[in-house]
């Protein structure tokens, strides 16, 4: 295949470019020919010598300040001379009448050429300053604030549909009028039914609200234009109403299109709560939108989606009817999503057969698909680093911990000793989920270190869970003090990798007095009401709505859900004080130890050895 030639310079710029050589050209010739007589120049001197001899035949005086001639010469041919008068001689004119020399006068003459040479400098400082502007025009930034950034995708790039998104049934089925009404809008018309204007899509991110816009504009083959809120806003007034107004015009002329409008939190935000009152750039922003939708008709083609995490800071009048007529959302995936998910992008990949998608799915709870996508990344990488030709099980399993628990630090220096207690203190953890009934079942443990963390012990769902029991937070709790316990057990004392235990396990216990309404000494009350600024779109303060009494009460209350669940933790530990032991030396020797590994080691069925 002949090689593609490469891209030369835009037309614009070849043709400003010779402009510019051949003004420089002509500078050159100016230079060198200005229209001024080829005559030899003489010195003053020795054209008043030659007069004295008589050599003079004629001369020229023009304008006072050059003297042009003929002298005698040698066979009576003559030559001509010119020369500049340095100075005022008032006796020079005598002294030519009475040698009787021929004497004339002239005003000097203007070439064309000349003209041009003193206008030169002008043309040129011109011709720089239409370059810059032409320039400047052609980057869109000193003469373009108020154009759009919108990134346009044509019918002709890659088409997603809605076969590339996994799951998401209901948001699909939300969207799916909006894909009819862009294809067949007579339909909607006759029947007098109105679309909606624009649609939001609402979601954690990474679940998949930008290619959800991108499917539904690929379903109704039509451009989309996608352009994030914060493209919006400038540090120059009135740029990001501009924009605005230029991202409407657009979207008609483009008509039938979607106009996608990423995180629309970054410009819709609550008007008059910010720093800047009621005037600054992001609220004249936000009402110019405001407007262009009242202003906008569906009947011109055009579809307005919106992407956002936070719909709570959003101002309500974009989310009034005839605005952001629905709202669409878009949840993390199930257990099934997650599975579908992994199927898309692992056949991407040289997969291996053997790779069990459901187990995946089961082991990633709480994943979104961009951290799905991003594993199934991951185990490529793992795979081609041990130059594999496919992405087995193992390269997954570690692509997954690696997301969740960080990269094992193999290089990390532990002593003997510390290693040691590393292996009683996980296998307290893991050996719990085993007697106790509500507890989710045990996935892995591990001595590796991961992150911050010397050790961890994994445990799975069996199914995905939206709400839990009374009974599960318990057991988490005492799970949380498995560690503590097994090191007490063993050694008579704690050390400090108890810190994250005992503050999840805190944490716990709190929600459950606080919040859950778990705790019987406090019953059903909800303890602590949130405050949340909306201009700065997070939790920061926690108002306390209750006396010095009662927290006190919270406190104990709180204070009784961890004693109850520490002390569960040893009893357990120290009723099978053999199996920690074991468990701990089978660590110290493998390292990782999987459920099955566990079971095998002591014998366990599939249902829990003992009840609470």
């Amino acid at each position: 295949m002949p090689k593609k030639p490469e891209a030369g310079p835009p037309r614009g710029a070849r043709v400003s470019l010779i402009i510019f050589v051949g003004l420089l050209a002509a500078s050159v010739a100016l230079f060198l020919f200005d229209g001024t007589s080829s005559a030899p120049d003489i010195p003053y001197s020795t054209f008043l010598a030659h007069l004295e001899e008589g050599n003079v035949e004629s001369v020229r005086i023009i304008d006072q300040r050059l003297i042009q001639g003929r002298l005698k010469g040698k066979g009576g041919v003559s030559q001509e001379f010119s020369t500049l008068i340095p100075y005022v001689d008032g006796g020079l004119l005598a002294d030519l009448k009475s040698r009787d020399i021929k004497i004339e006068g002239a005003v000097a003459e203007m070439s064309p050429l000349r003209v041009l040479g003193e206008l030169f400098p002008w043309i040129f400082g011109f011709f720089l300053i239409w370059m810059v502007f032409r320039q400047m025009q052609g980057n869109n930034k000193a003469f373009s604030f108020g154009k759009n950034r919108a990134k346009r995708y044509q019918e002709s790039d890659k088409k997603v549909t809605f076969a590339d998104v996994a799951g998401q049934k209901e948001a699909k089925y939300e969207l799916l009028e909006v894909v009819d009404y862009l294809k067949n809008p007579q339909k909607f018309v006759k029947m007098g039914a109105r679309i909606p204007k624009g649609v939001l899509l609402v979601g954690m991110p990474g679940t998949g609200k930008t290619l959800l816009a991108k499917a539904v504009a690929g379903e109704a083959g039509v451009p989309f234009f996608h352009m994030s809120g914060s493209d919006f806003v400038e540090m120059f007034v009135g740029v990001g109403a501009s924009r605005v107004r230029d991202l409407f015009d657009q979207g008609r002329k483009s008509a039938p299109c979607i106009l996608f409008i990423d995180e629309l939190d970054a410009v819709g935000r609550t008007r008059g709560a910010g720093y800047g009152g009621g005037h600054d750039e992001r609220e004249q922003t936000l009402n110019q939108m405001l407007v262009e939708m009242d202003g906008f008709d569906t009947k011109d083609g055009v579809i307005i989606l919106a992407a956002t995490n936070r719909p709570d800071v959003l101002d309500p009048a974009l989310l009034r009817p005839g605005r952001f007529d629905r709202q669409v959302v878009v949840a993390m995936p199930d257990i099934q999503e997650r599975e579908d998910i992994l199927k898309i992008h692992m056949a991407k990949v040289p997969a291996s057969a053997g790779i069990d998608a459901q187990r995946l799915a089961r082991a990633t709870p709480g994943m979104s698909g961009a951290d799905l996508a991003n594993m199934v990344n991951e185990a490529t990488l793992f795979a081609v680093r041990r130059d594999r030709t496919e992405v087995e099980m193992q390269d997954f399993e570690e692509a997954r911990d690696k997301i969740m628990m960080g990269i094992a630090r193999s290089s990390l220096v532990i002593s003997e000793e510390e290693k040691k207690a590393t292996a009683y203190h996980e296998a307290g953890h893991a050996l719990l989920h085993y007697y106790l009934p509500n507890a989710d079942p045990l996935h892995k443990v591990t001595i590796v270190p991961r992150g911050r963390a010397l050790g961890l012990a994994m445990s799975l769902p069996a199914k995905d869970a939206y709400s839990r029991g009374r009974g599960w937070v318990r057991d988490r709790i005492v799970i949380s003090y498995g560690g503590f316990a097994a090191e007490t057990i063993v050694y008579g004392e704690t050390t400090t990798g108890t810190t994250q235990d005992i503050r999840q396990a805190t944490d716990l216990a709190r929600k459950m007095a606080c919040e859950w309404g778990m705790a019987e000494e406090l019953g059903p009350v909800a303890y602590g009401q949130e405050e949340e600024p909306i201009f700065i779109g997070k939790e920061i303060a926690q108002h306390k709505d209750y006396s010095e009494d009662t927290a006190m009460r919270i406190d104990r209350a709180v204070f009784n859900i961890l004693d109850e669940a520490r002390k569960k933790a040893f009893e357990i530990l120290t009723e099978h004080r053999d199996q920690l032991m074991g468990l701990a030396e089978e660590l110290i020797r493998k390292e990782t130890l999987l459920d099955d590994d566990i079971k095998a080691l002591f014998g366990f069925g599939d249902t829990r050895t003992a009840e609470a």
